[in-house]
């Protein structure tokens, strides 16, 4: 059965201006970020997607605890960010298809943190906000079926991607499958689901602007269970996305120095050997002369190795940067 939403004149704008933002972005190059860039906005995203659950740690924190470094913090909090870390980590694993995928990242997601990490729950529940009751969860022996049904539905509706991980994520949230990590877990499986068609998603921080907009999140979930279908919530989360979108194409504006492009050259070209006229074709906007300027500055820092001279000369990224 085909979860209830409709494609309302607002979402067609959203889609419409979200494509233009990710065409963009692959013109530019910018769907790979840094590994610099990758590492902060993994941080900034965990962060943000565990603060919404009550988690205190700071992104500085987060940091520490990715250098081994010791951090004084509540222990149910490390163990949360460190869950996290792990399962963000392996994100390019699972298959966004998968009901037993989806398990398979609860159990890392919330390990140590409840027993039943991992199962889907079979009891009944209902969420509470304050002193009264948001949400009376589906009843714990319809919970498998609805999954299944609704991992149906991302798997074989022709619908776009886009909406499918919305409607997804807002069904997730109303299942509720698992005793407890559901609220993160969603936010995890829609970048999953964005990812195999938009590379950019793997690193996007979606979950800082839903940080930022908490109450409107937790109104629109609310609108669209009273409506009985997820059109608010749908609308809420492409607004969110092309946001972020707009981040990333923002943060490009500024000027890249002869650092930054060597770097977002690395992570494009990788081990293989390649000449200045590579470089110039992955930056069309510099000349010649700079281009040369950079790749002399990386080959004297020990970036890079040189082989050849004048027209033949070839260079490669040494492996200890």
């Amino acid at each position: 059965m085909k979860p209830p939403y409709q494609i309302t004149h607002q979402m067609l704008l959203l889609i419409a201006s979200i494509s233009e933002r990710i065409g963009a972005i692959n013109a530019a190059l910018l769907y790979k970020p840094t590994t610099e860039l990758r590492k902060k906005n993994r941080i900034k995203t965990i962060q943000s997607s565990l603060e919404i659950e009550g988690n205190t740690l700071t992104e500085e924190q987060i940091t520490a605890l990715l250098e081994n470094k010791r951090v004084v913090a509540p222990q149910k909090d490390i163990l949360e960010v460190q869950n996290a870390i792990k399962v963000y980590d392996q994100l390019i694993l699972f298959n966004p298809f998968k009901l037993r995928d989806l398990e398979k990242a609860h159990t890392i997601l919330m390990n140590g943190l409840i027993e039943s990490a991992g199962k889907l729950r079979a009891t009944n529940v209902g969420i509470v906000k304050g002193s009264k009751v948001e949400h009376i969860a589906p009843g714990g022996a319809m919970v498998e079926g609805l999954m299944k049904d609704l991992f149906k539905y991302l798997k074989n509706d022709k619908d776009l991607l886009l909406i499918k991980s919305c409607v997804f994520y807002y069904e997730f949230e109303f299942i509720h499958p698992f005793i407890d990590g559901n609220g993160r877990m969603g936010r995890l499986w829609q970048t999953l689901i964005l990812m195999q068609q938009y590379p950019v998603f793997e690193f996007l921080p979606v979950e800082s602007l839903i940080k930022q907009q908490q109450n409107t999140y937790y109104n629109k979930l609310s609108e669209s269970d009273k409506k009985g279908d997820s059109t608010p919530f749908i609308e809420f989360m492409l607004g969110i996305i092309l946001d972020a979108l707009d981040e990333v194409l923002q943060s490009q504006n500024k000027t890249l120095y002869t650092e930054d492009r060597i770097l977002l050259f690395k992570d494009s070209i990788g081990k293989g050997r390649f000449s200045r006229k590579d470089y110039l074709l992955h930056f069309k906007n510099i000349s010649a002369p700079t281009a040369s300027r950079d790749l002399k500055w990386a080959t004297e820092q020990k970036i890079l190795i040189k082989f050849g001279e004048q027209r033949l000369t070839e260079y490669q990224f040494l492996d200890s940067h």
